[in-house]
């Protein structure tokens, strides 16, 4: 296996399979006393979670590669180099809803996801993605996300088809100066002033699903909520976050006692079921992003072409 000096990882060997990225692993590099081939590592580390009889088998049909081809029986250990595979991944339900292109140049997909349809590959969501199904569909296997949306809301995702333009447009959200919009089905409280500002400390642990909201710190989270529209006990509302904390606007609409329509996380975490029934998708759309294109400074703006079940066309 071929040394490499530095920290950028060399290109993968692997191609995508199904427009997934095969992993990627860097051998420690103090592992040189410890191991004498990167076959002994891969036992150690993979051994205890798939067996080691599953990882002599993939080594055996050539699954695991350096740069310079399949890992073998003797393959030395060398700290620092690299391992690609492709993971073995369990049979997943296909979301039965398209992703639509609302834009596309050179640069840059605008895509208008599905409930219910994961932004990347993560978890025990890999390939329903919005990412896989584009970079298999579109044909760009470079694809990447300039920022993410929850599984659960459908609505505009931002991607970048150069990697050397990624930066830039990830620059933008994290700055904030994409402009977006959201739409949001709940009940309407007559007695609730709105429009209003809603800023809280929100937190997220690592492992749990529902994130929180806490007052041992400043405010970190942001979010305006207008009201649109009523009718029947709903309203429908129009949801500008400044931040981007995980699950912002659902807890903040939770926190003013409006919870959305079908949130199987607020106020009350359901079974992991209720998250996938189709039936009942989140009452939530990112309908809009605008923003000054970092590229060629032009303004643009882009617009979801949903519609939340819960407010139809025509019922404005």
């Amino acid at each position: 296996m071929a040394r490499r000096a530095g920290r950028r990882p060399p290109p993968s060997p692997l191609a995508q399979r199904a427009g997934v990225d095969a992993v990627r692993l860097r051998l420690p590099g103090d592992g040189a006393g410890r191991w004498t081939t990167v076959r002994e590592h891969l036992l150690e580390r993979f051994g205890s979670a798939i067996g080691a009889d599953r990882v002599e088998a993939m080594l055996a049909e050539g699954r695991f590669v350096t740069a310079d081809g399949p890992v073998g029986v003797a393959t030395p250990y060398e700290p620092g180099g690299w391992v690609w595979f492709h993971r073995d991944c369990a049979p997943e339900a296909e979301v039965p809803y398209p992703v639509d292109v609302v834009h596309r140049d050179e640069r840059i997909v605008v895509a208008d996801k599905p409930h219910f349809l994961a932004t990347t590959p993560r978890g025990r969501h890999i390939t329903q993605t919005a990412l896989t199904r584009l970079r298999r569909d579109l044909g760009l296997p470079l694809l990447s996300p300039a920022h993410r949306l929850d599984r659960l809301t459908a609505g505009l995702v931002l991607f970048v088809v150069r990697p050397e333009d990624r930066g830039a447009y990830q620059t933008l959200f994290r700055d904030r100066r994409v402009r977006k919009e959201y739409e949001g089905v709940a009940r309407c409280d007559p007695a609730l002033r709105l429009p209003l500002t809603v800023r809280s400390r929100i937190v997220k642990e690592r492992g749990r699903i529902a994130a929180e909201e806490r007052a041992d710190g400043p405010p970190n989270a942001e979010s305006r909520v207008e009201l649109l529209a009523q009718r029947g006990g709903l309203g429908r509302y129009l949801l500008l976050p400044a931040t981007g904390r995980t699950h912002q606007l659902r807890l903040h609409m939770n926190s003013l006692g409006l919870p959305l329509l079908h949130d199987p996380v607020y106020p009350l975490l359901l079974p992991e079921t209720a998250a996938d029934d189709w039936s009942r998708p989140l009452q939530l759309l990112a309908r809009a992003l605008e923003f000054t294109d970092p590229l060629t400074g032009r303004a643009v703006r882009f617009e979801s072409r949903r519609r939340l079940a819960a407010w139809p066309r025509g019922t404005d």
